[in-house]
């Protein structure tokens, strides 16, 4: 005898799916190896996937917020442009600047010869003419009977030429209030 018995049938079967020997052991670690390498490479290929799509969806978020920010900002250009250009403001700011409707066109046609009756603008019917200051002379404000500042401006020197007077109204521009003798 060999010193093992020899089995049969069922036993037999069941000791096949059984180790035999250790020899069997050392095959079997590089297969095993391979497995967890496999996963362990796997785990970190999701790992990575994961974080570059969390990155990603990161950066998206930042430019959807920047997107709609921008847009909200140019809704609110376009609001002011159109705030600027709608008729009633260019009207006013017309009289602003002291312009007034023009009257009937006359047109010149292509032979040279003139279309209608050209008529004058009209002239400015408001009670009180709305004056255009662009800016206000350093010493009108100040200025005493004879025209000079008596205060010398902050900063101690004096200003080396006095600044032009710039016209701030039109020609028909309404004369001050006068005082009363006796108050």
């Amino acid at each position: 005898m060999k010193g093992r018995p020899e089995l049969k049938g069922r036993a037999a079967r069941l000791a096949g799916l059984l180790p035999a020997a250790p020899g069997n052991q050392a095959a079997r670690t590089p297969f095993v190896l391979l497995v967890v390498v496999l996963l362990g490479g796997g785990l970190i290929g999701l790992l990575m996937l994961n974080s570059a799509l969390s990155e990603g969806s990161f950066r998206l978020d930042d430019l959807q917020r920047d997107t709609k920010s921008l847009t909200d900002e140019e809704q609110a250009l376009q609001r002011d442009i159109d705030a600027y250009s709608a008729p009633d403001a260019l009207q006013r700011r017309a009289r602003e600047l002291g312009m007034v409707p023009g009257g009937d066109p006359a047109f010149l046609g292509s032979d040279g010869t003139v279309k209608g009756v050209p008529s004058p603008a009209a002239a400015r019917q408001s009670a009180a003419p709305v004056p255009l200051v662009l800016r206000v002379p350093e010493t009108a404000h100040t200025a005493g009977a004879g025209g000079a500042d008596p205060t010398p401006p902050p900063g101690g020197a004096a200003p080396a030429t006095p600044a032009p007077a710039v016209p701030s109204a039109p020609a028909t521009e309404v004369p001050p209030p006068t005082t009363t003798p006796g108050r």
